[in-house]
């Protein structure tokens, strides 16, 4: 299954930057929404599309959350988004697109570090960070992330190397939840952060252009990376049908990558969910309307596998994203 962040009982805190800007702008009245990083797919060529039919705002006891702006049909495509980063699991590393993870039935065996593009559209959006990437020696990072198993320090270097190349900014998660970290848990992280930091002072690049590269960024970016990312499973099938299909991500194919988007992040967490996010042939994930919701209803993922039992749900939520669920099947002990 999918994970995303959880939405604890707690004082929201955000910096005072460009997210605070960013904040402001998603807790407006639904027609004055700005919207980033995700589009509807209902606009014609003459036509600026509509905004999506939901509002940010805080709930009574989660935070914020997404509520709907008007009935919205079941297996209605509610709205579709981009990733602000995303990142190829390392073991499909080769298979998939460096890009958007789209799935390569020919990789391109002929980059310096064996990654392939899906098109020339995927390798030109690509350039500027990915020869920002090379010129770095990876290999001590590289070796400390597979031998611990780590995934997420992969999608922090990528963040990096996006705010080098200038195509991303240094805040531009910062408006995200943050994990709640152990002393073990940053101890870890420093030592991952000197080997990013050794790879890019080892190379051409000016320490004016990394000045934001700090180990106060790094963990705090890992921070909001390990509870808001997810799990990309392609599903396979036709898109009309896994539209209509409650399990699509649990049938779908392995993973191959992980991602972080902005307003998906803002959604909470039901054992019996009335949403529900899909990925089709890449990264962009589409989120649906698992049945009918009413105006004004809040919009809700399952985090985990819904068709596990009460225990093993409220375990993983517990442990995965530190909190107890207090959904309506979870009370009723379904």
């Amino acid at each position: 299954m999918n994970f995303v962040k959880s939405k604890r009982k707690i004082k929201m805190r955000f910096p005072l930057s460009h997210s605070l800007r960013l904040a402001s702008s998603l807790f407006t009245k639904p027609n004055k929404f700005q919207f980033h990083h995700f589009t509807t797919t209902t606009a014609t060529p003459e036509l600026r599309p509509d905004p999506p039919p939901i509002r940010v705002g805080l709930t009574d006891s989660a935070g914020r959350g997404v509520f709907a702006t008007r009935p919205i049909g079941a297996g209605e495509l509610i709205h579709t988004a981009k990733p602000a980063v995303c990142h190829p699991s390392p073991n499909v590393l080769h298979t998939v697109c460096y890009c958007c993870l789209r799935r390569i039935s020919n990789p391109d065996d002929s980059e310096a570090q064996r990654v392939s593009f899906c098109s020339e559209d995927c390798k030109r959006r690509c350039m500027e960070f990915y020869n920002v990437e090379t010129k770095a020696d990876w290999a001590a990072f590289d070796d400390y992330c597979g031998t611990h198993g780590l995934k997420y320090p992969f999608m922090v270097k990528r963040l990096a190397c996006m705010v080098i190349s200038g195509v991303a900014r240094s805040d531009s998660v910062d408006i995200l939840q943050p994990a709640n970290l152990t002393p073990q848990m940053i101890s870890r992280m420093e030592e991952e952060f000197g080997l990013l930091w050794n790879a890019f002072r080892k190379t051409l690049i000016s320490d004016e252009d990394i000045s934001f590269l700090t180990k106060q960024w790094y963990i705090g970016v890992l921070a909001r990376i390990r509870i808001n990312a997810f799990r990309i499973e392609l599903a396979t099938g036709l898109y009309e049908d896994l539209l209509s299909s409650a399990a699509a991500s649990v049938e779908a194919e392995a993973a191959v990558g992980h991602a972080v988007y902005i307003l998906p992040s803002f959604y909470n967490h039901d054992c019996d969910p009335n949403a529900h996010i899909i990925w089709i042939d890449n990264a962009d994930a589409k989120l649906k309307a698992l049945r009918d919701v009413e105006e004004g209803e809040e919009l809700r993922i399952c985090y985990i596998d819904a068709s596990l039992d009460r225990d093993a749900r409220q375990e993983l939520l517990s442990r995965g994203f530190g909190f107890q669920c207090n959904c309506n099947r979870c009370l009723h002990g379904d």
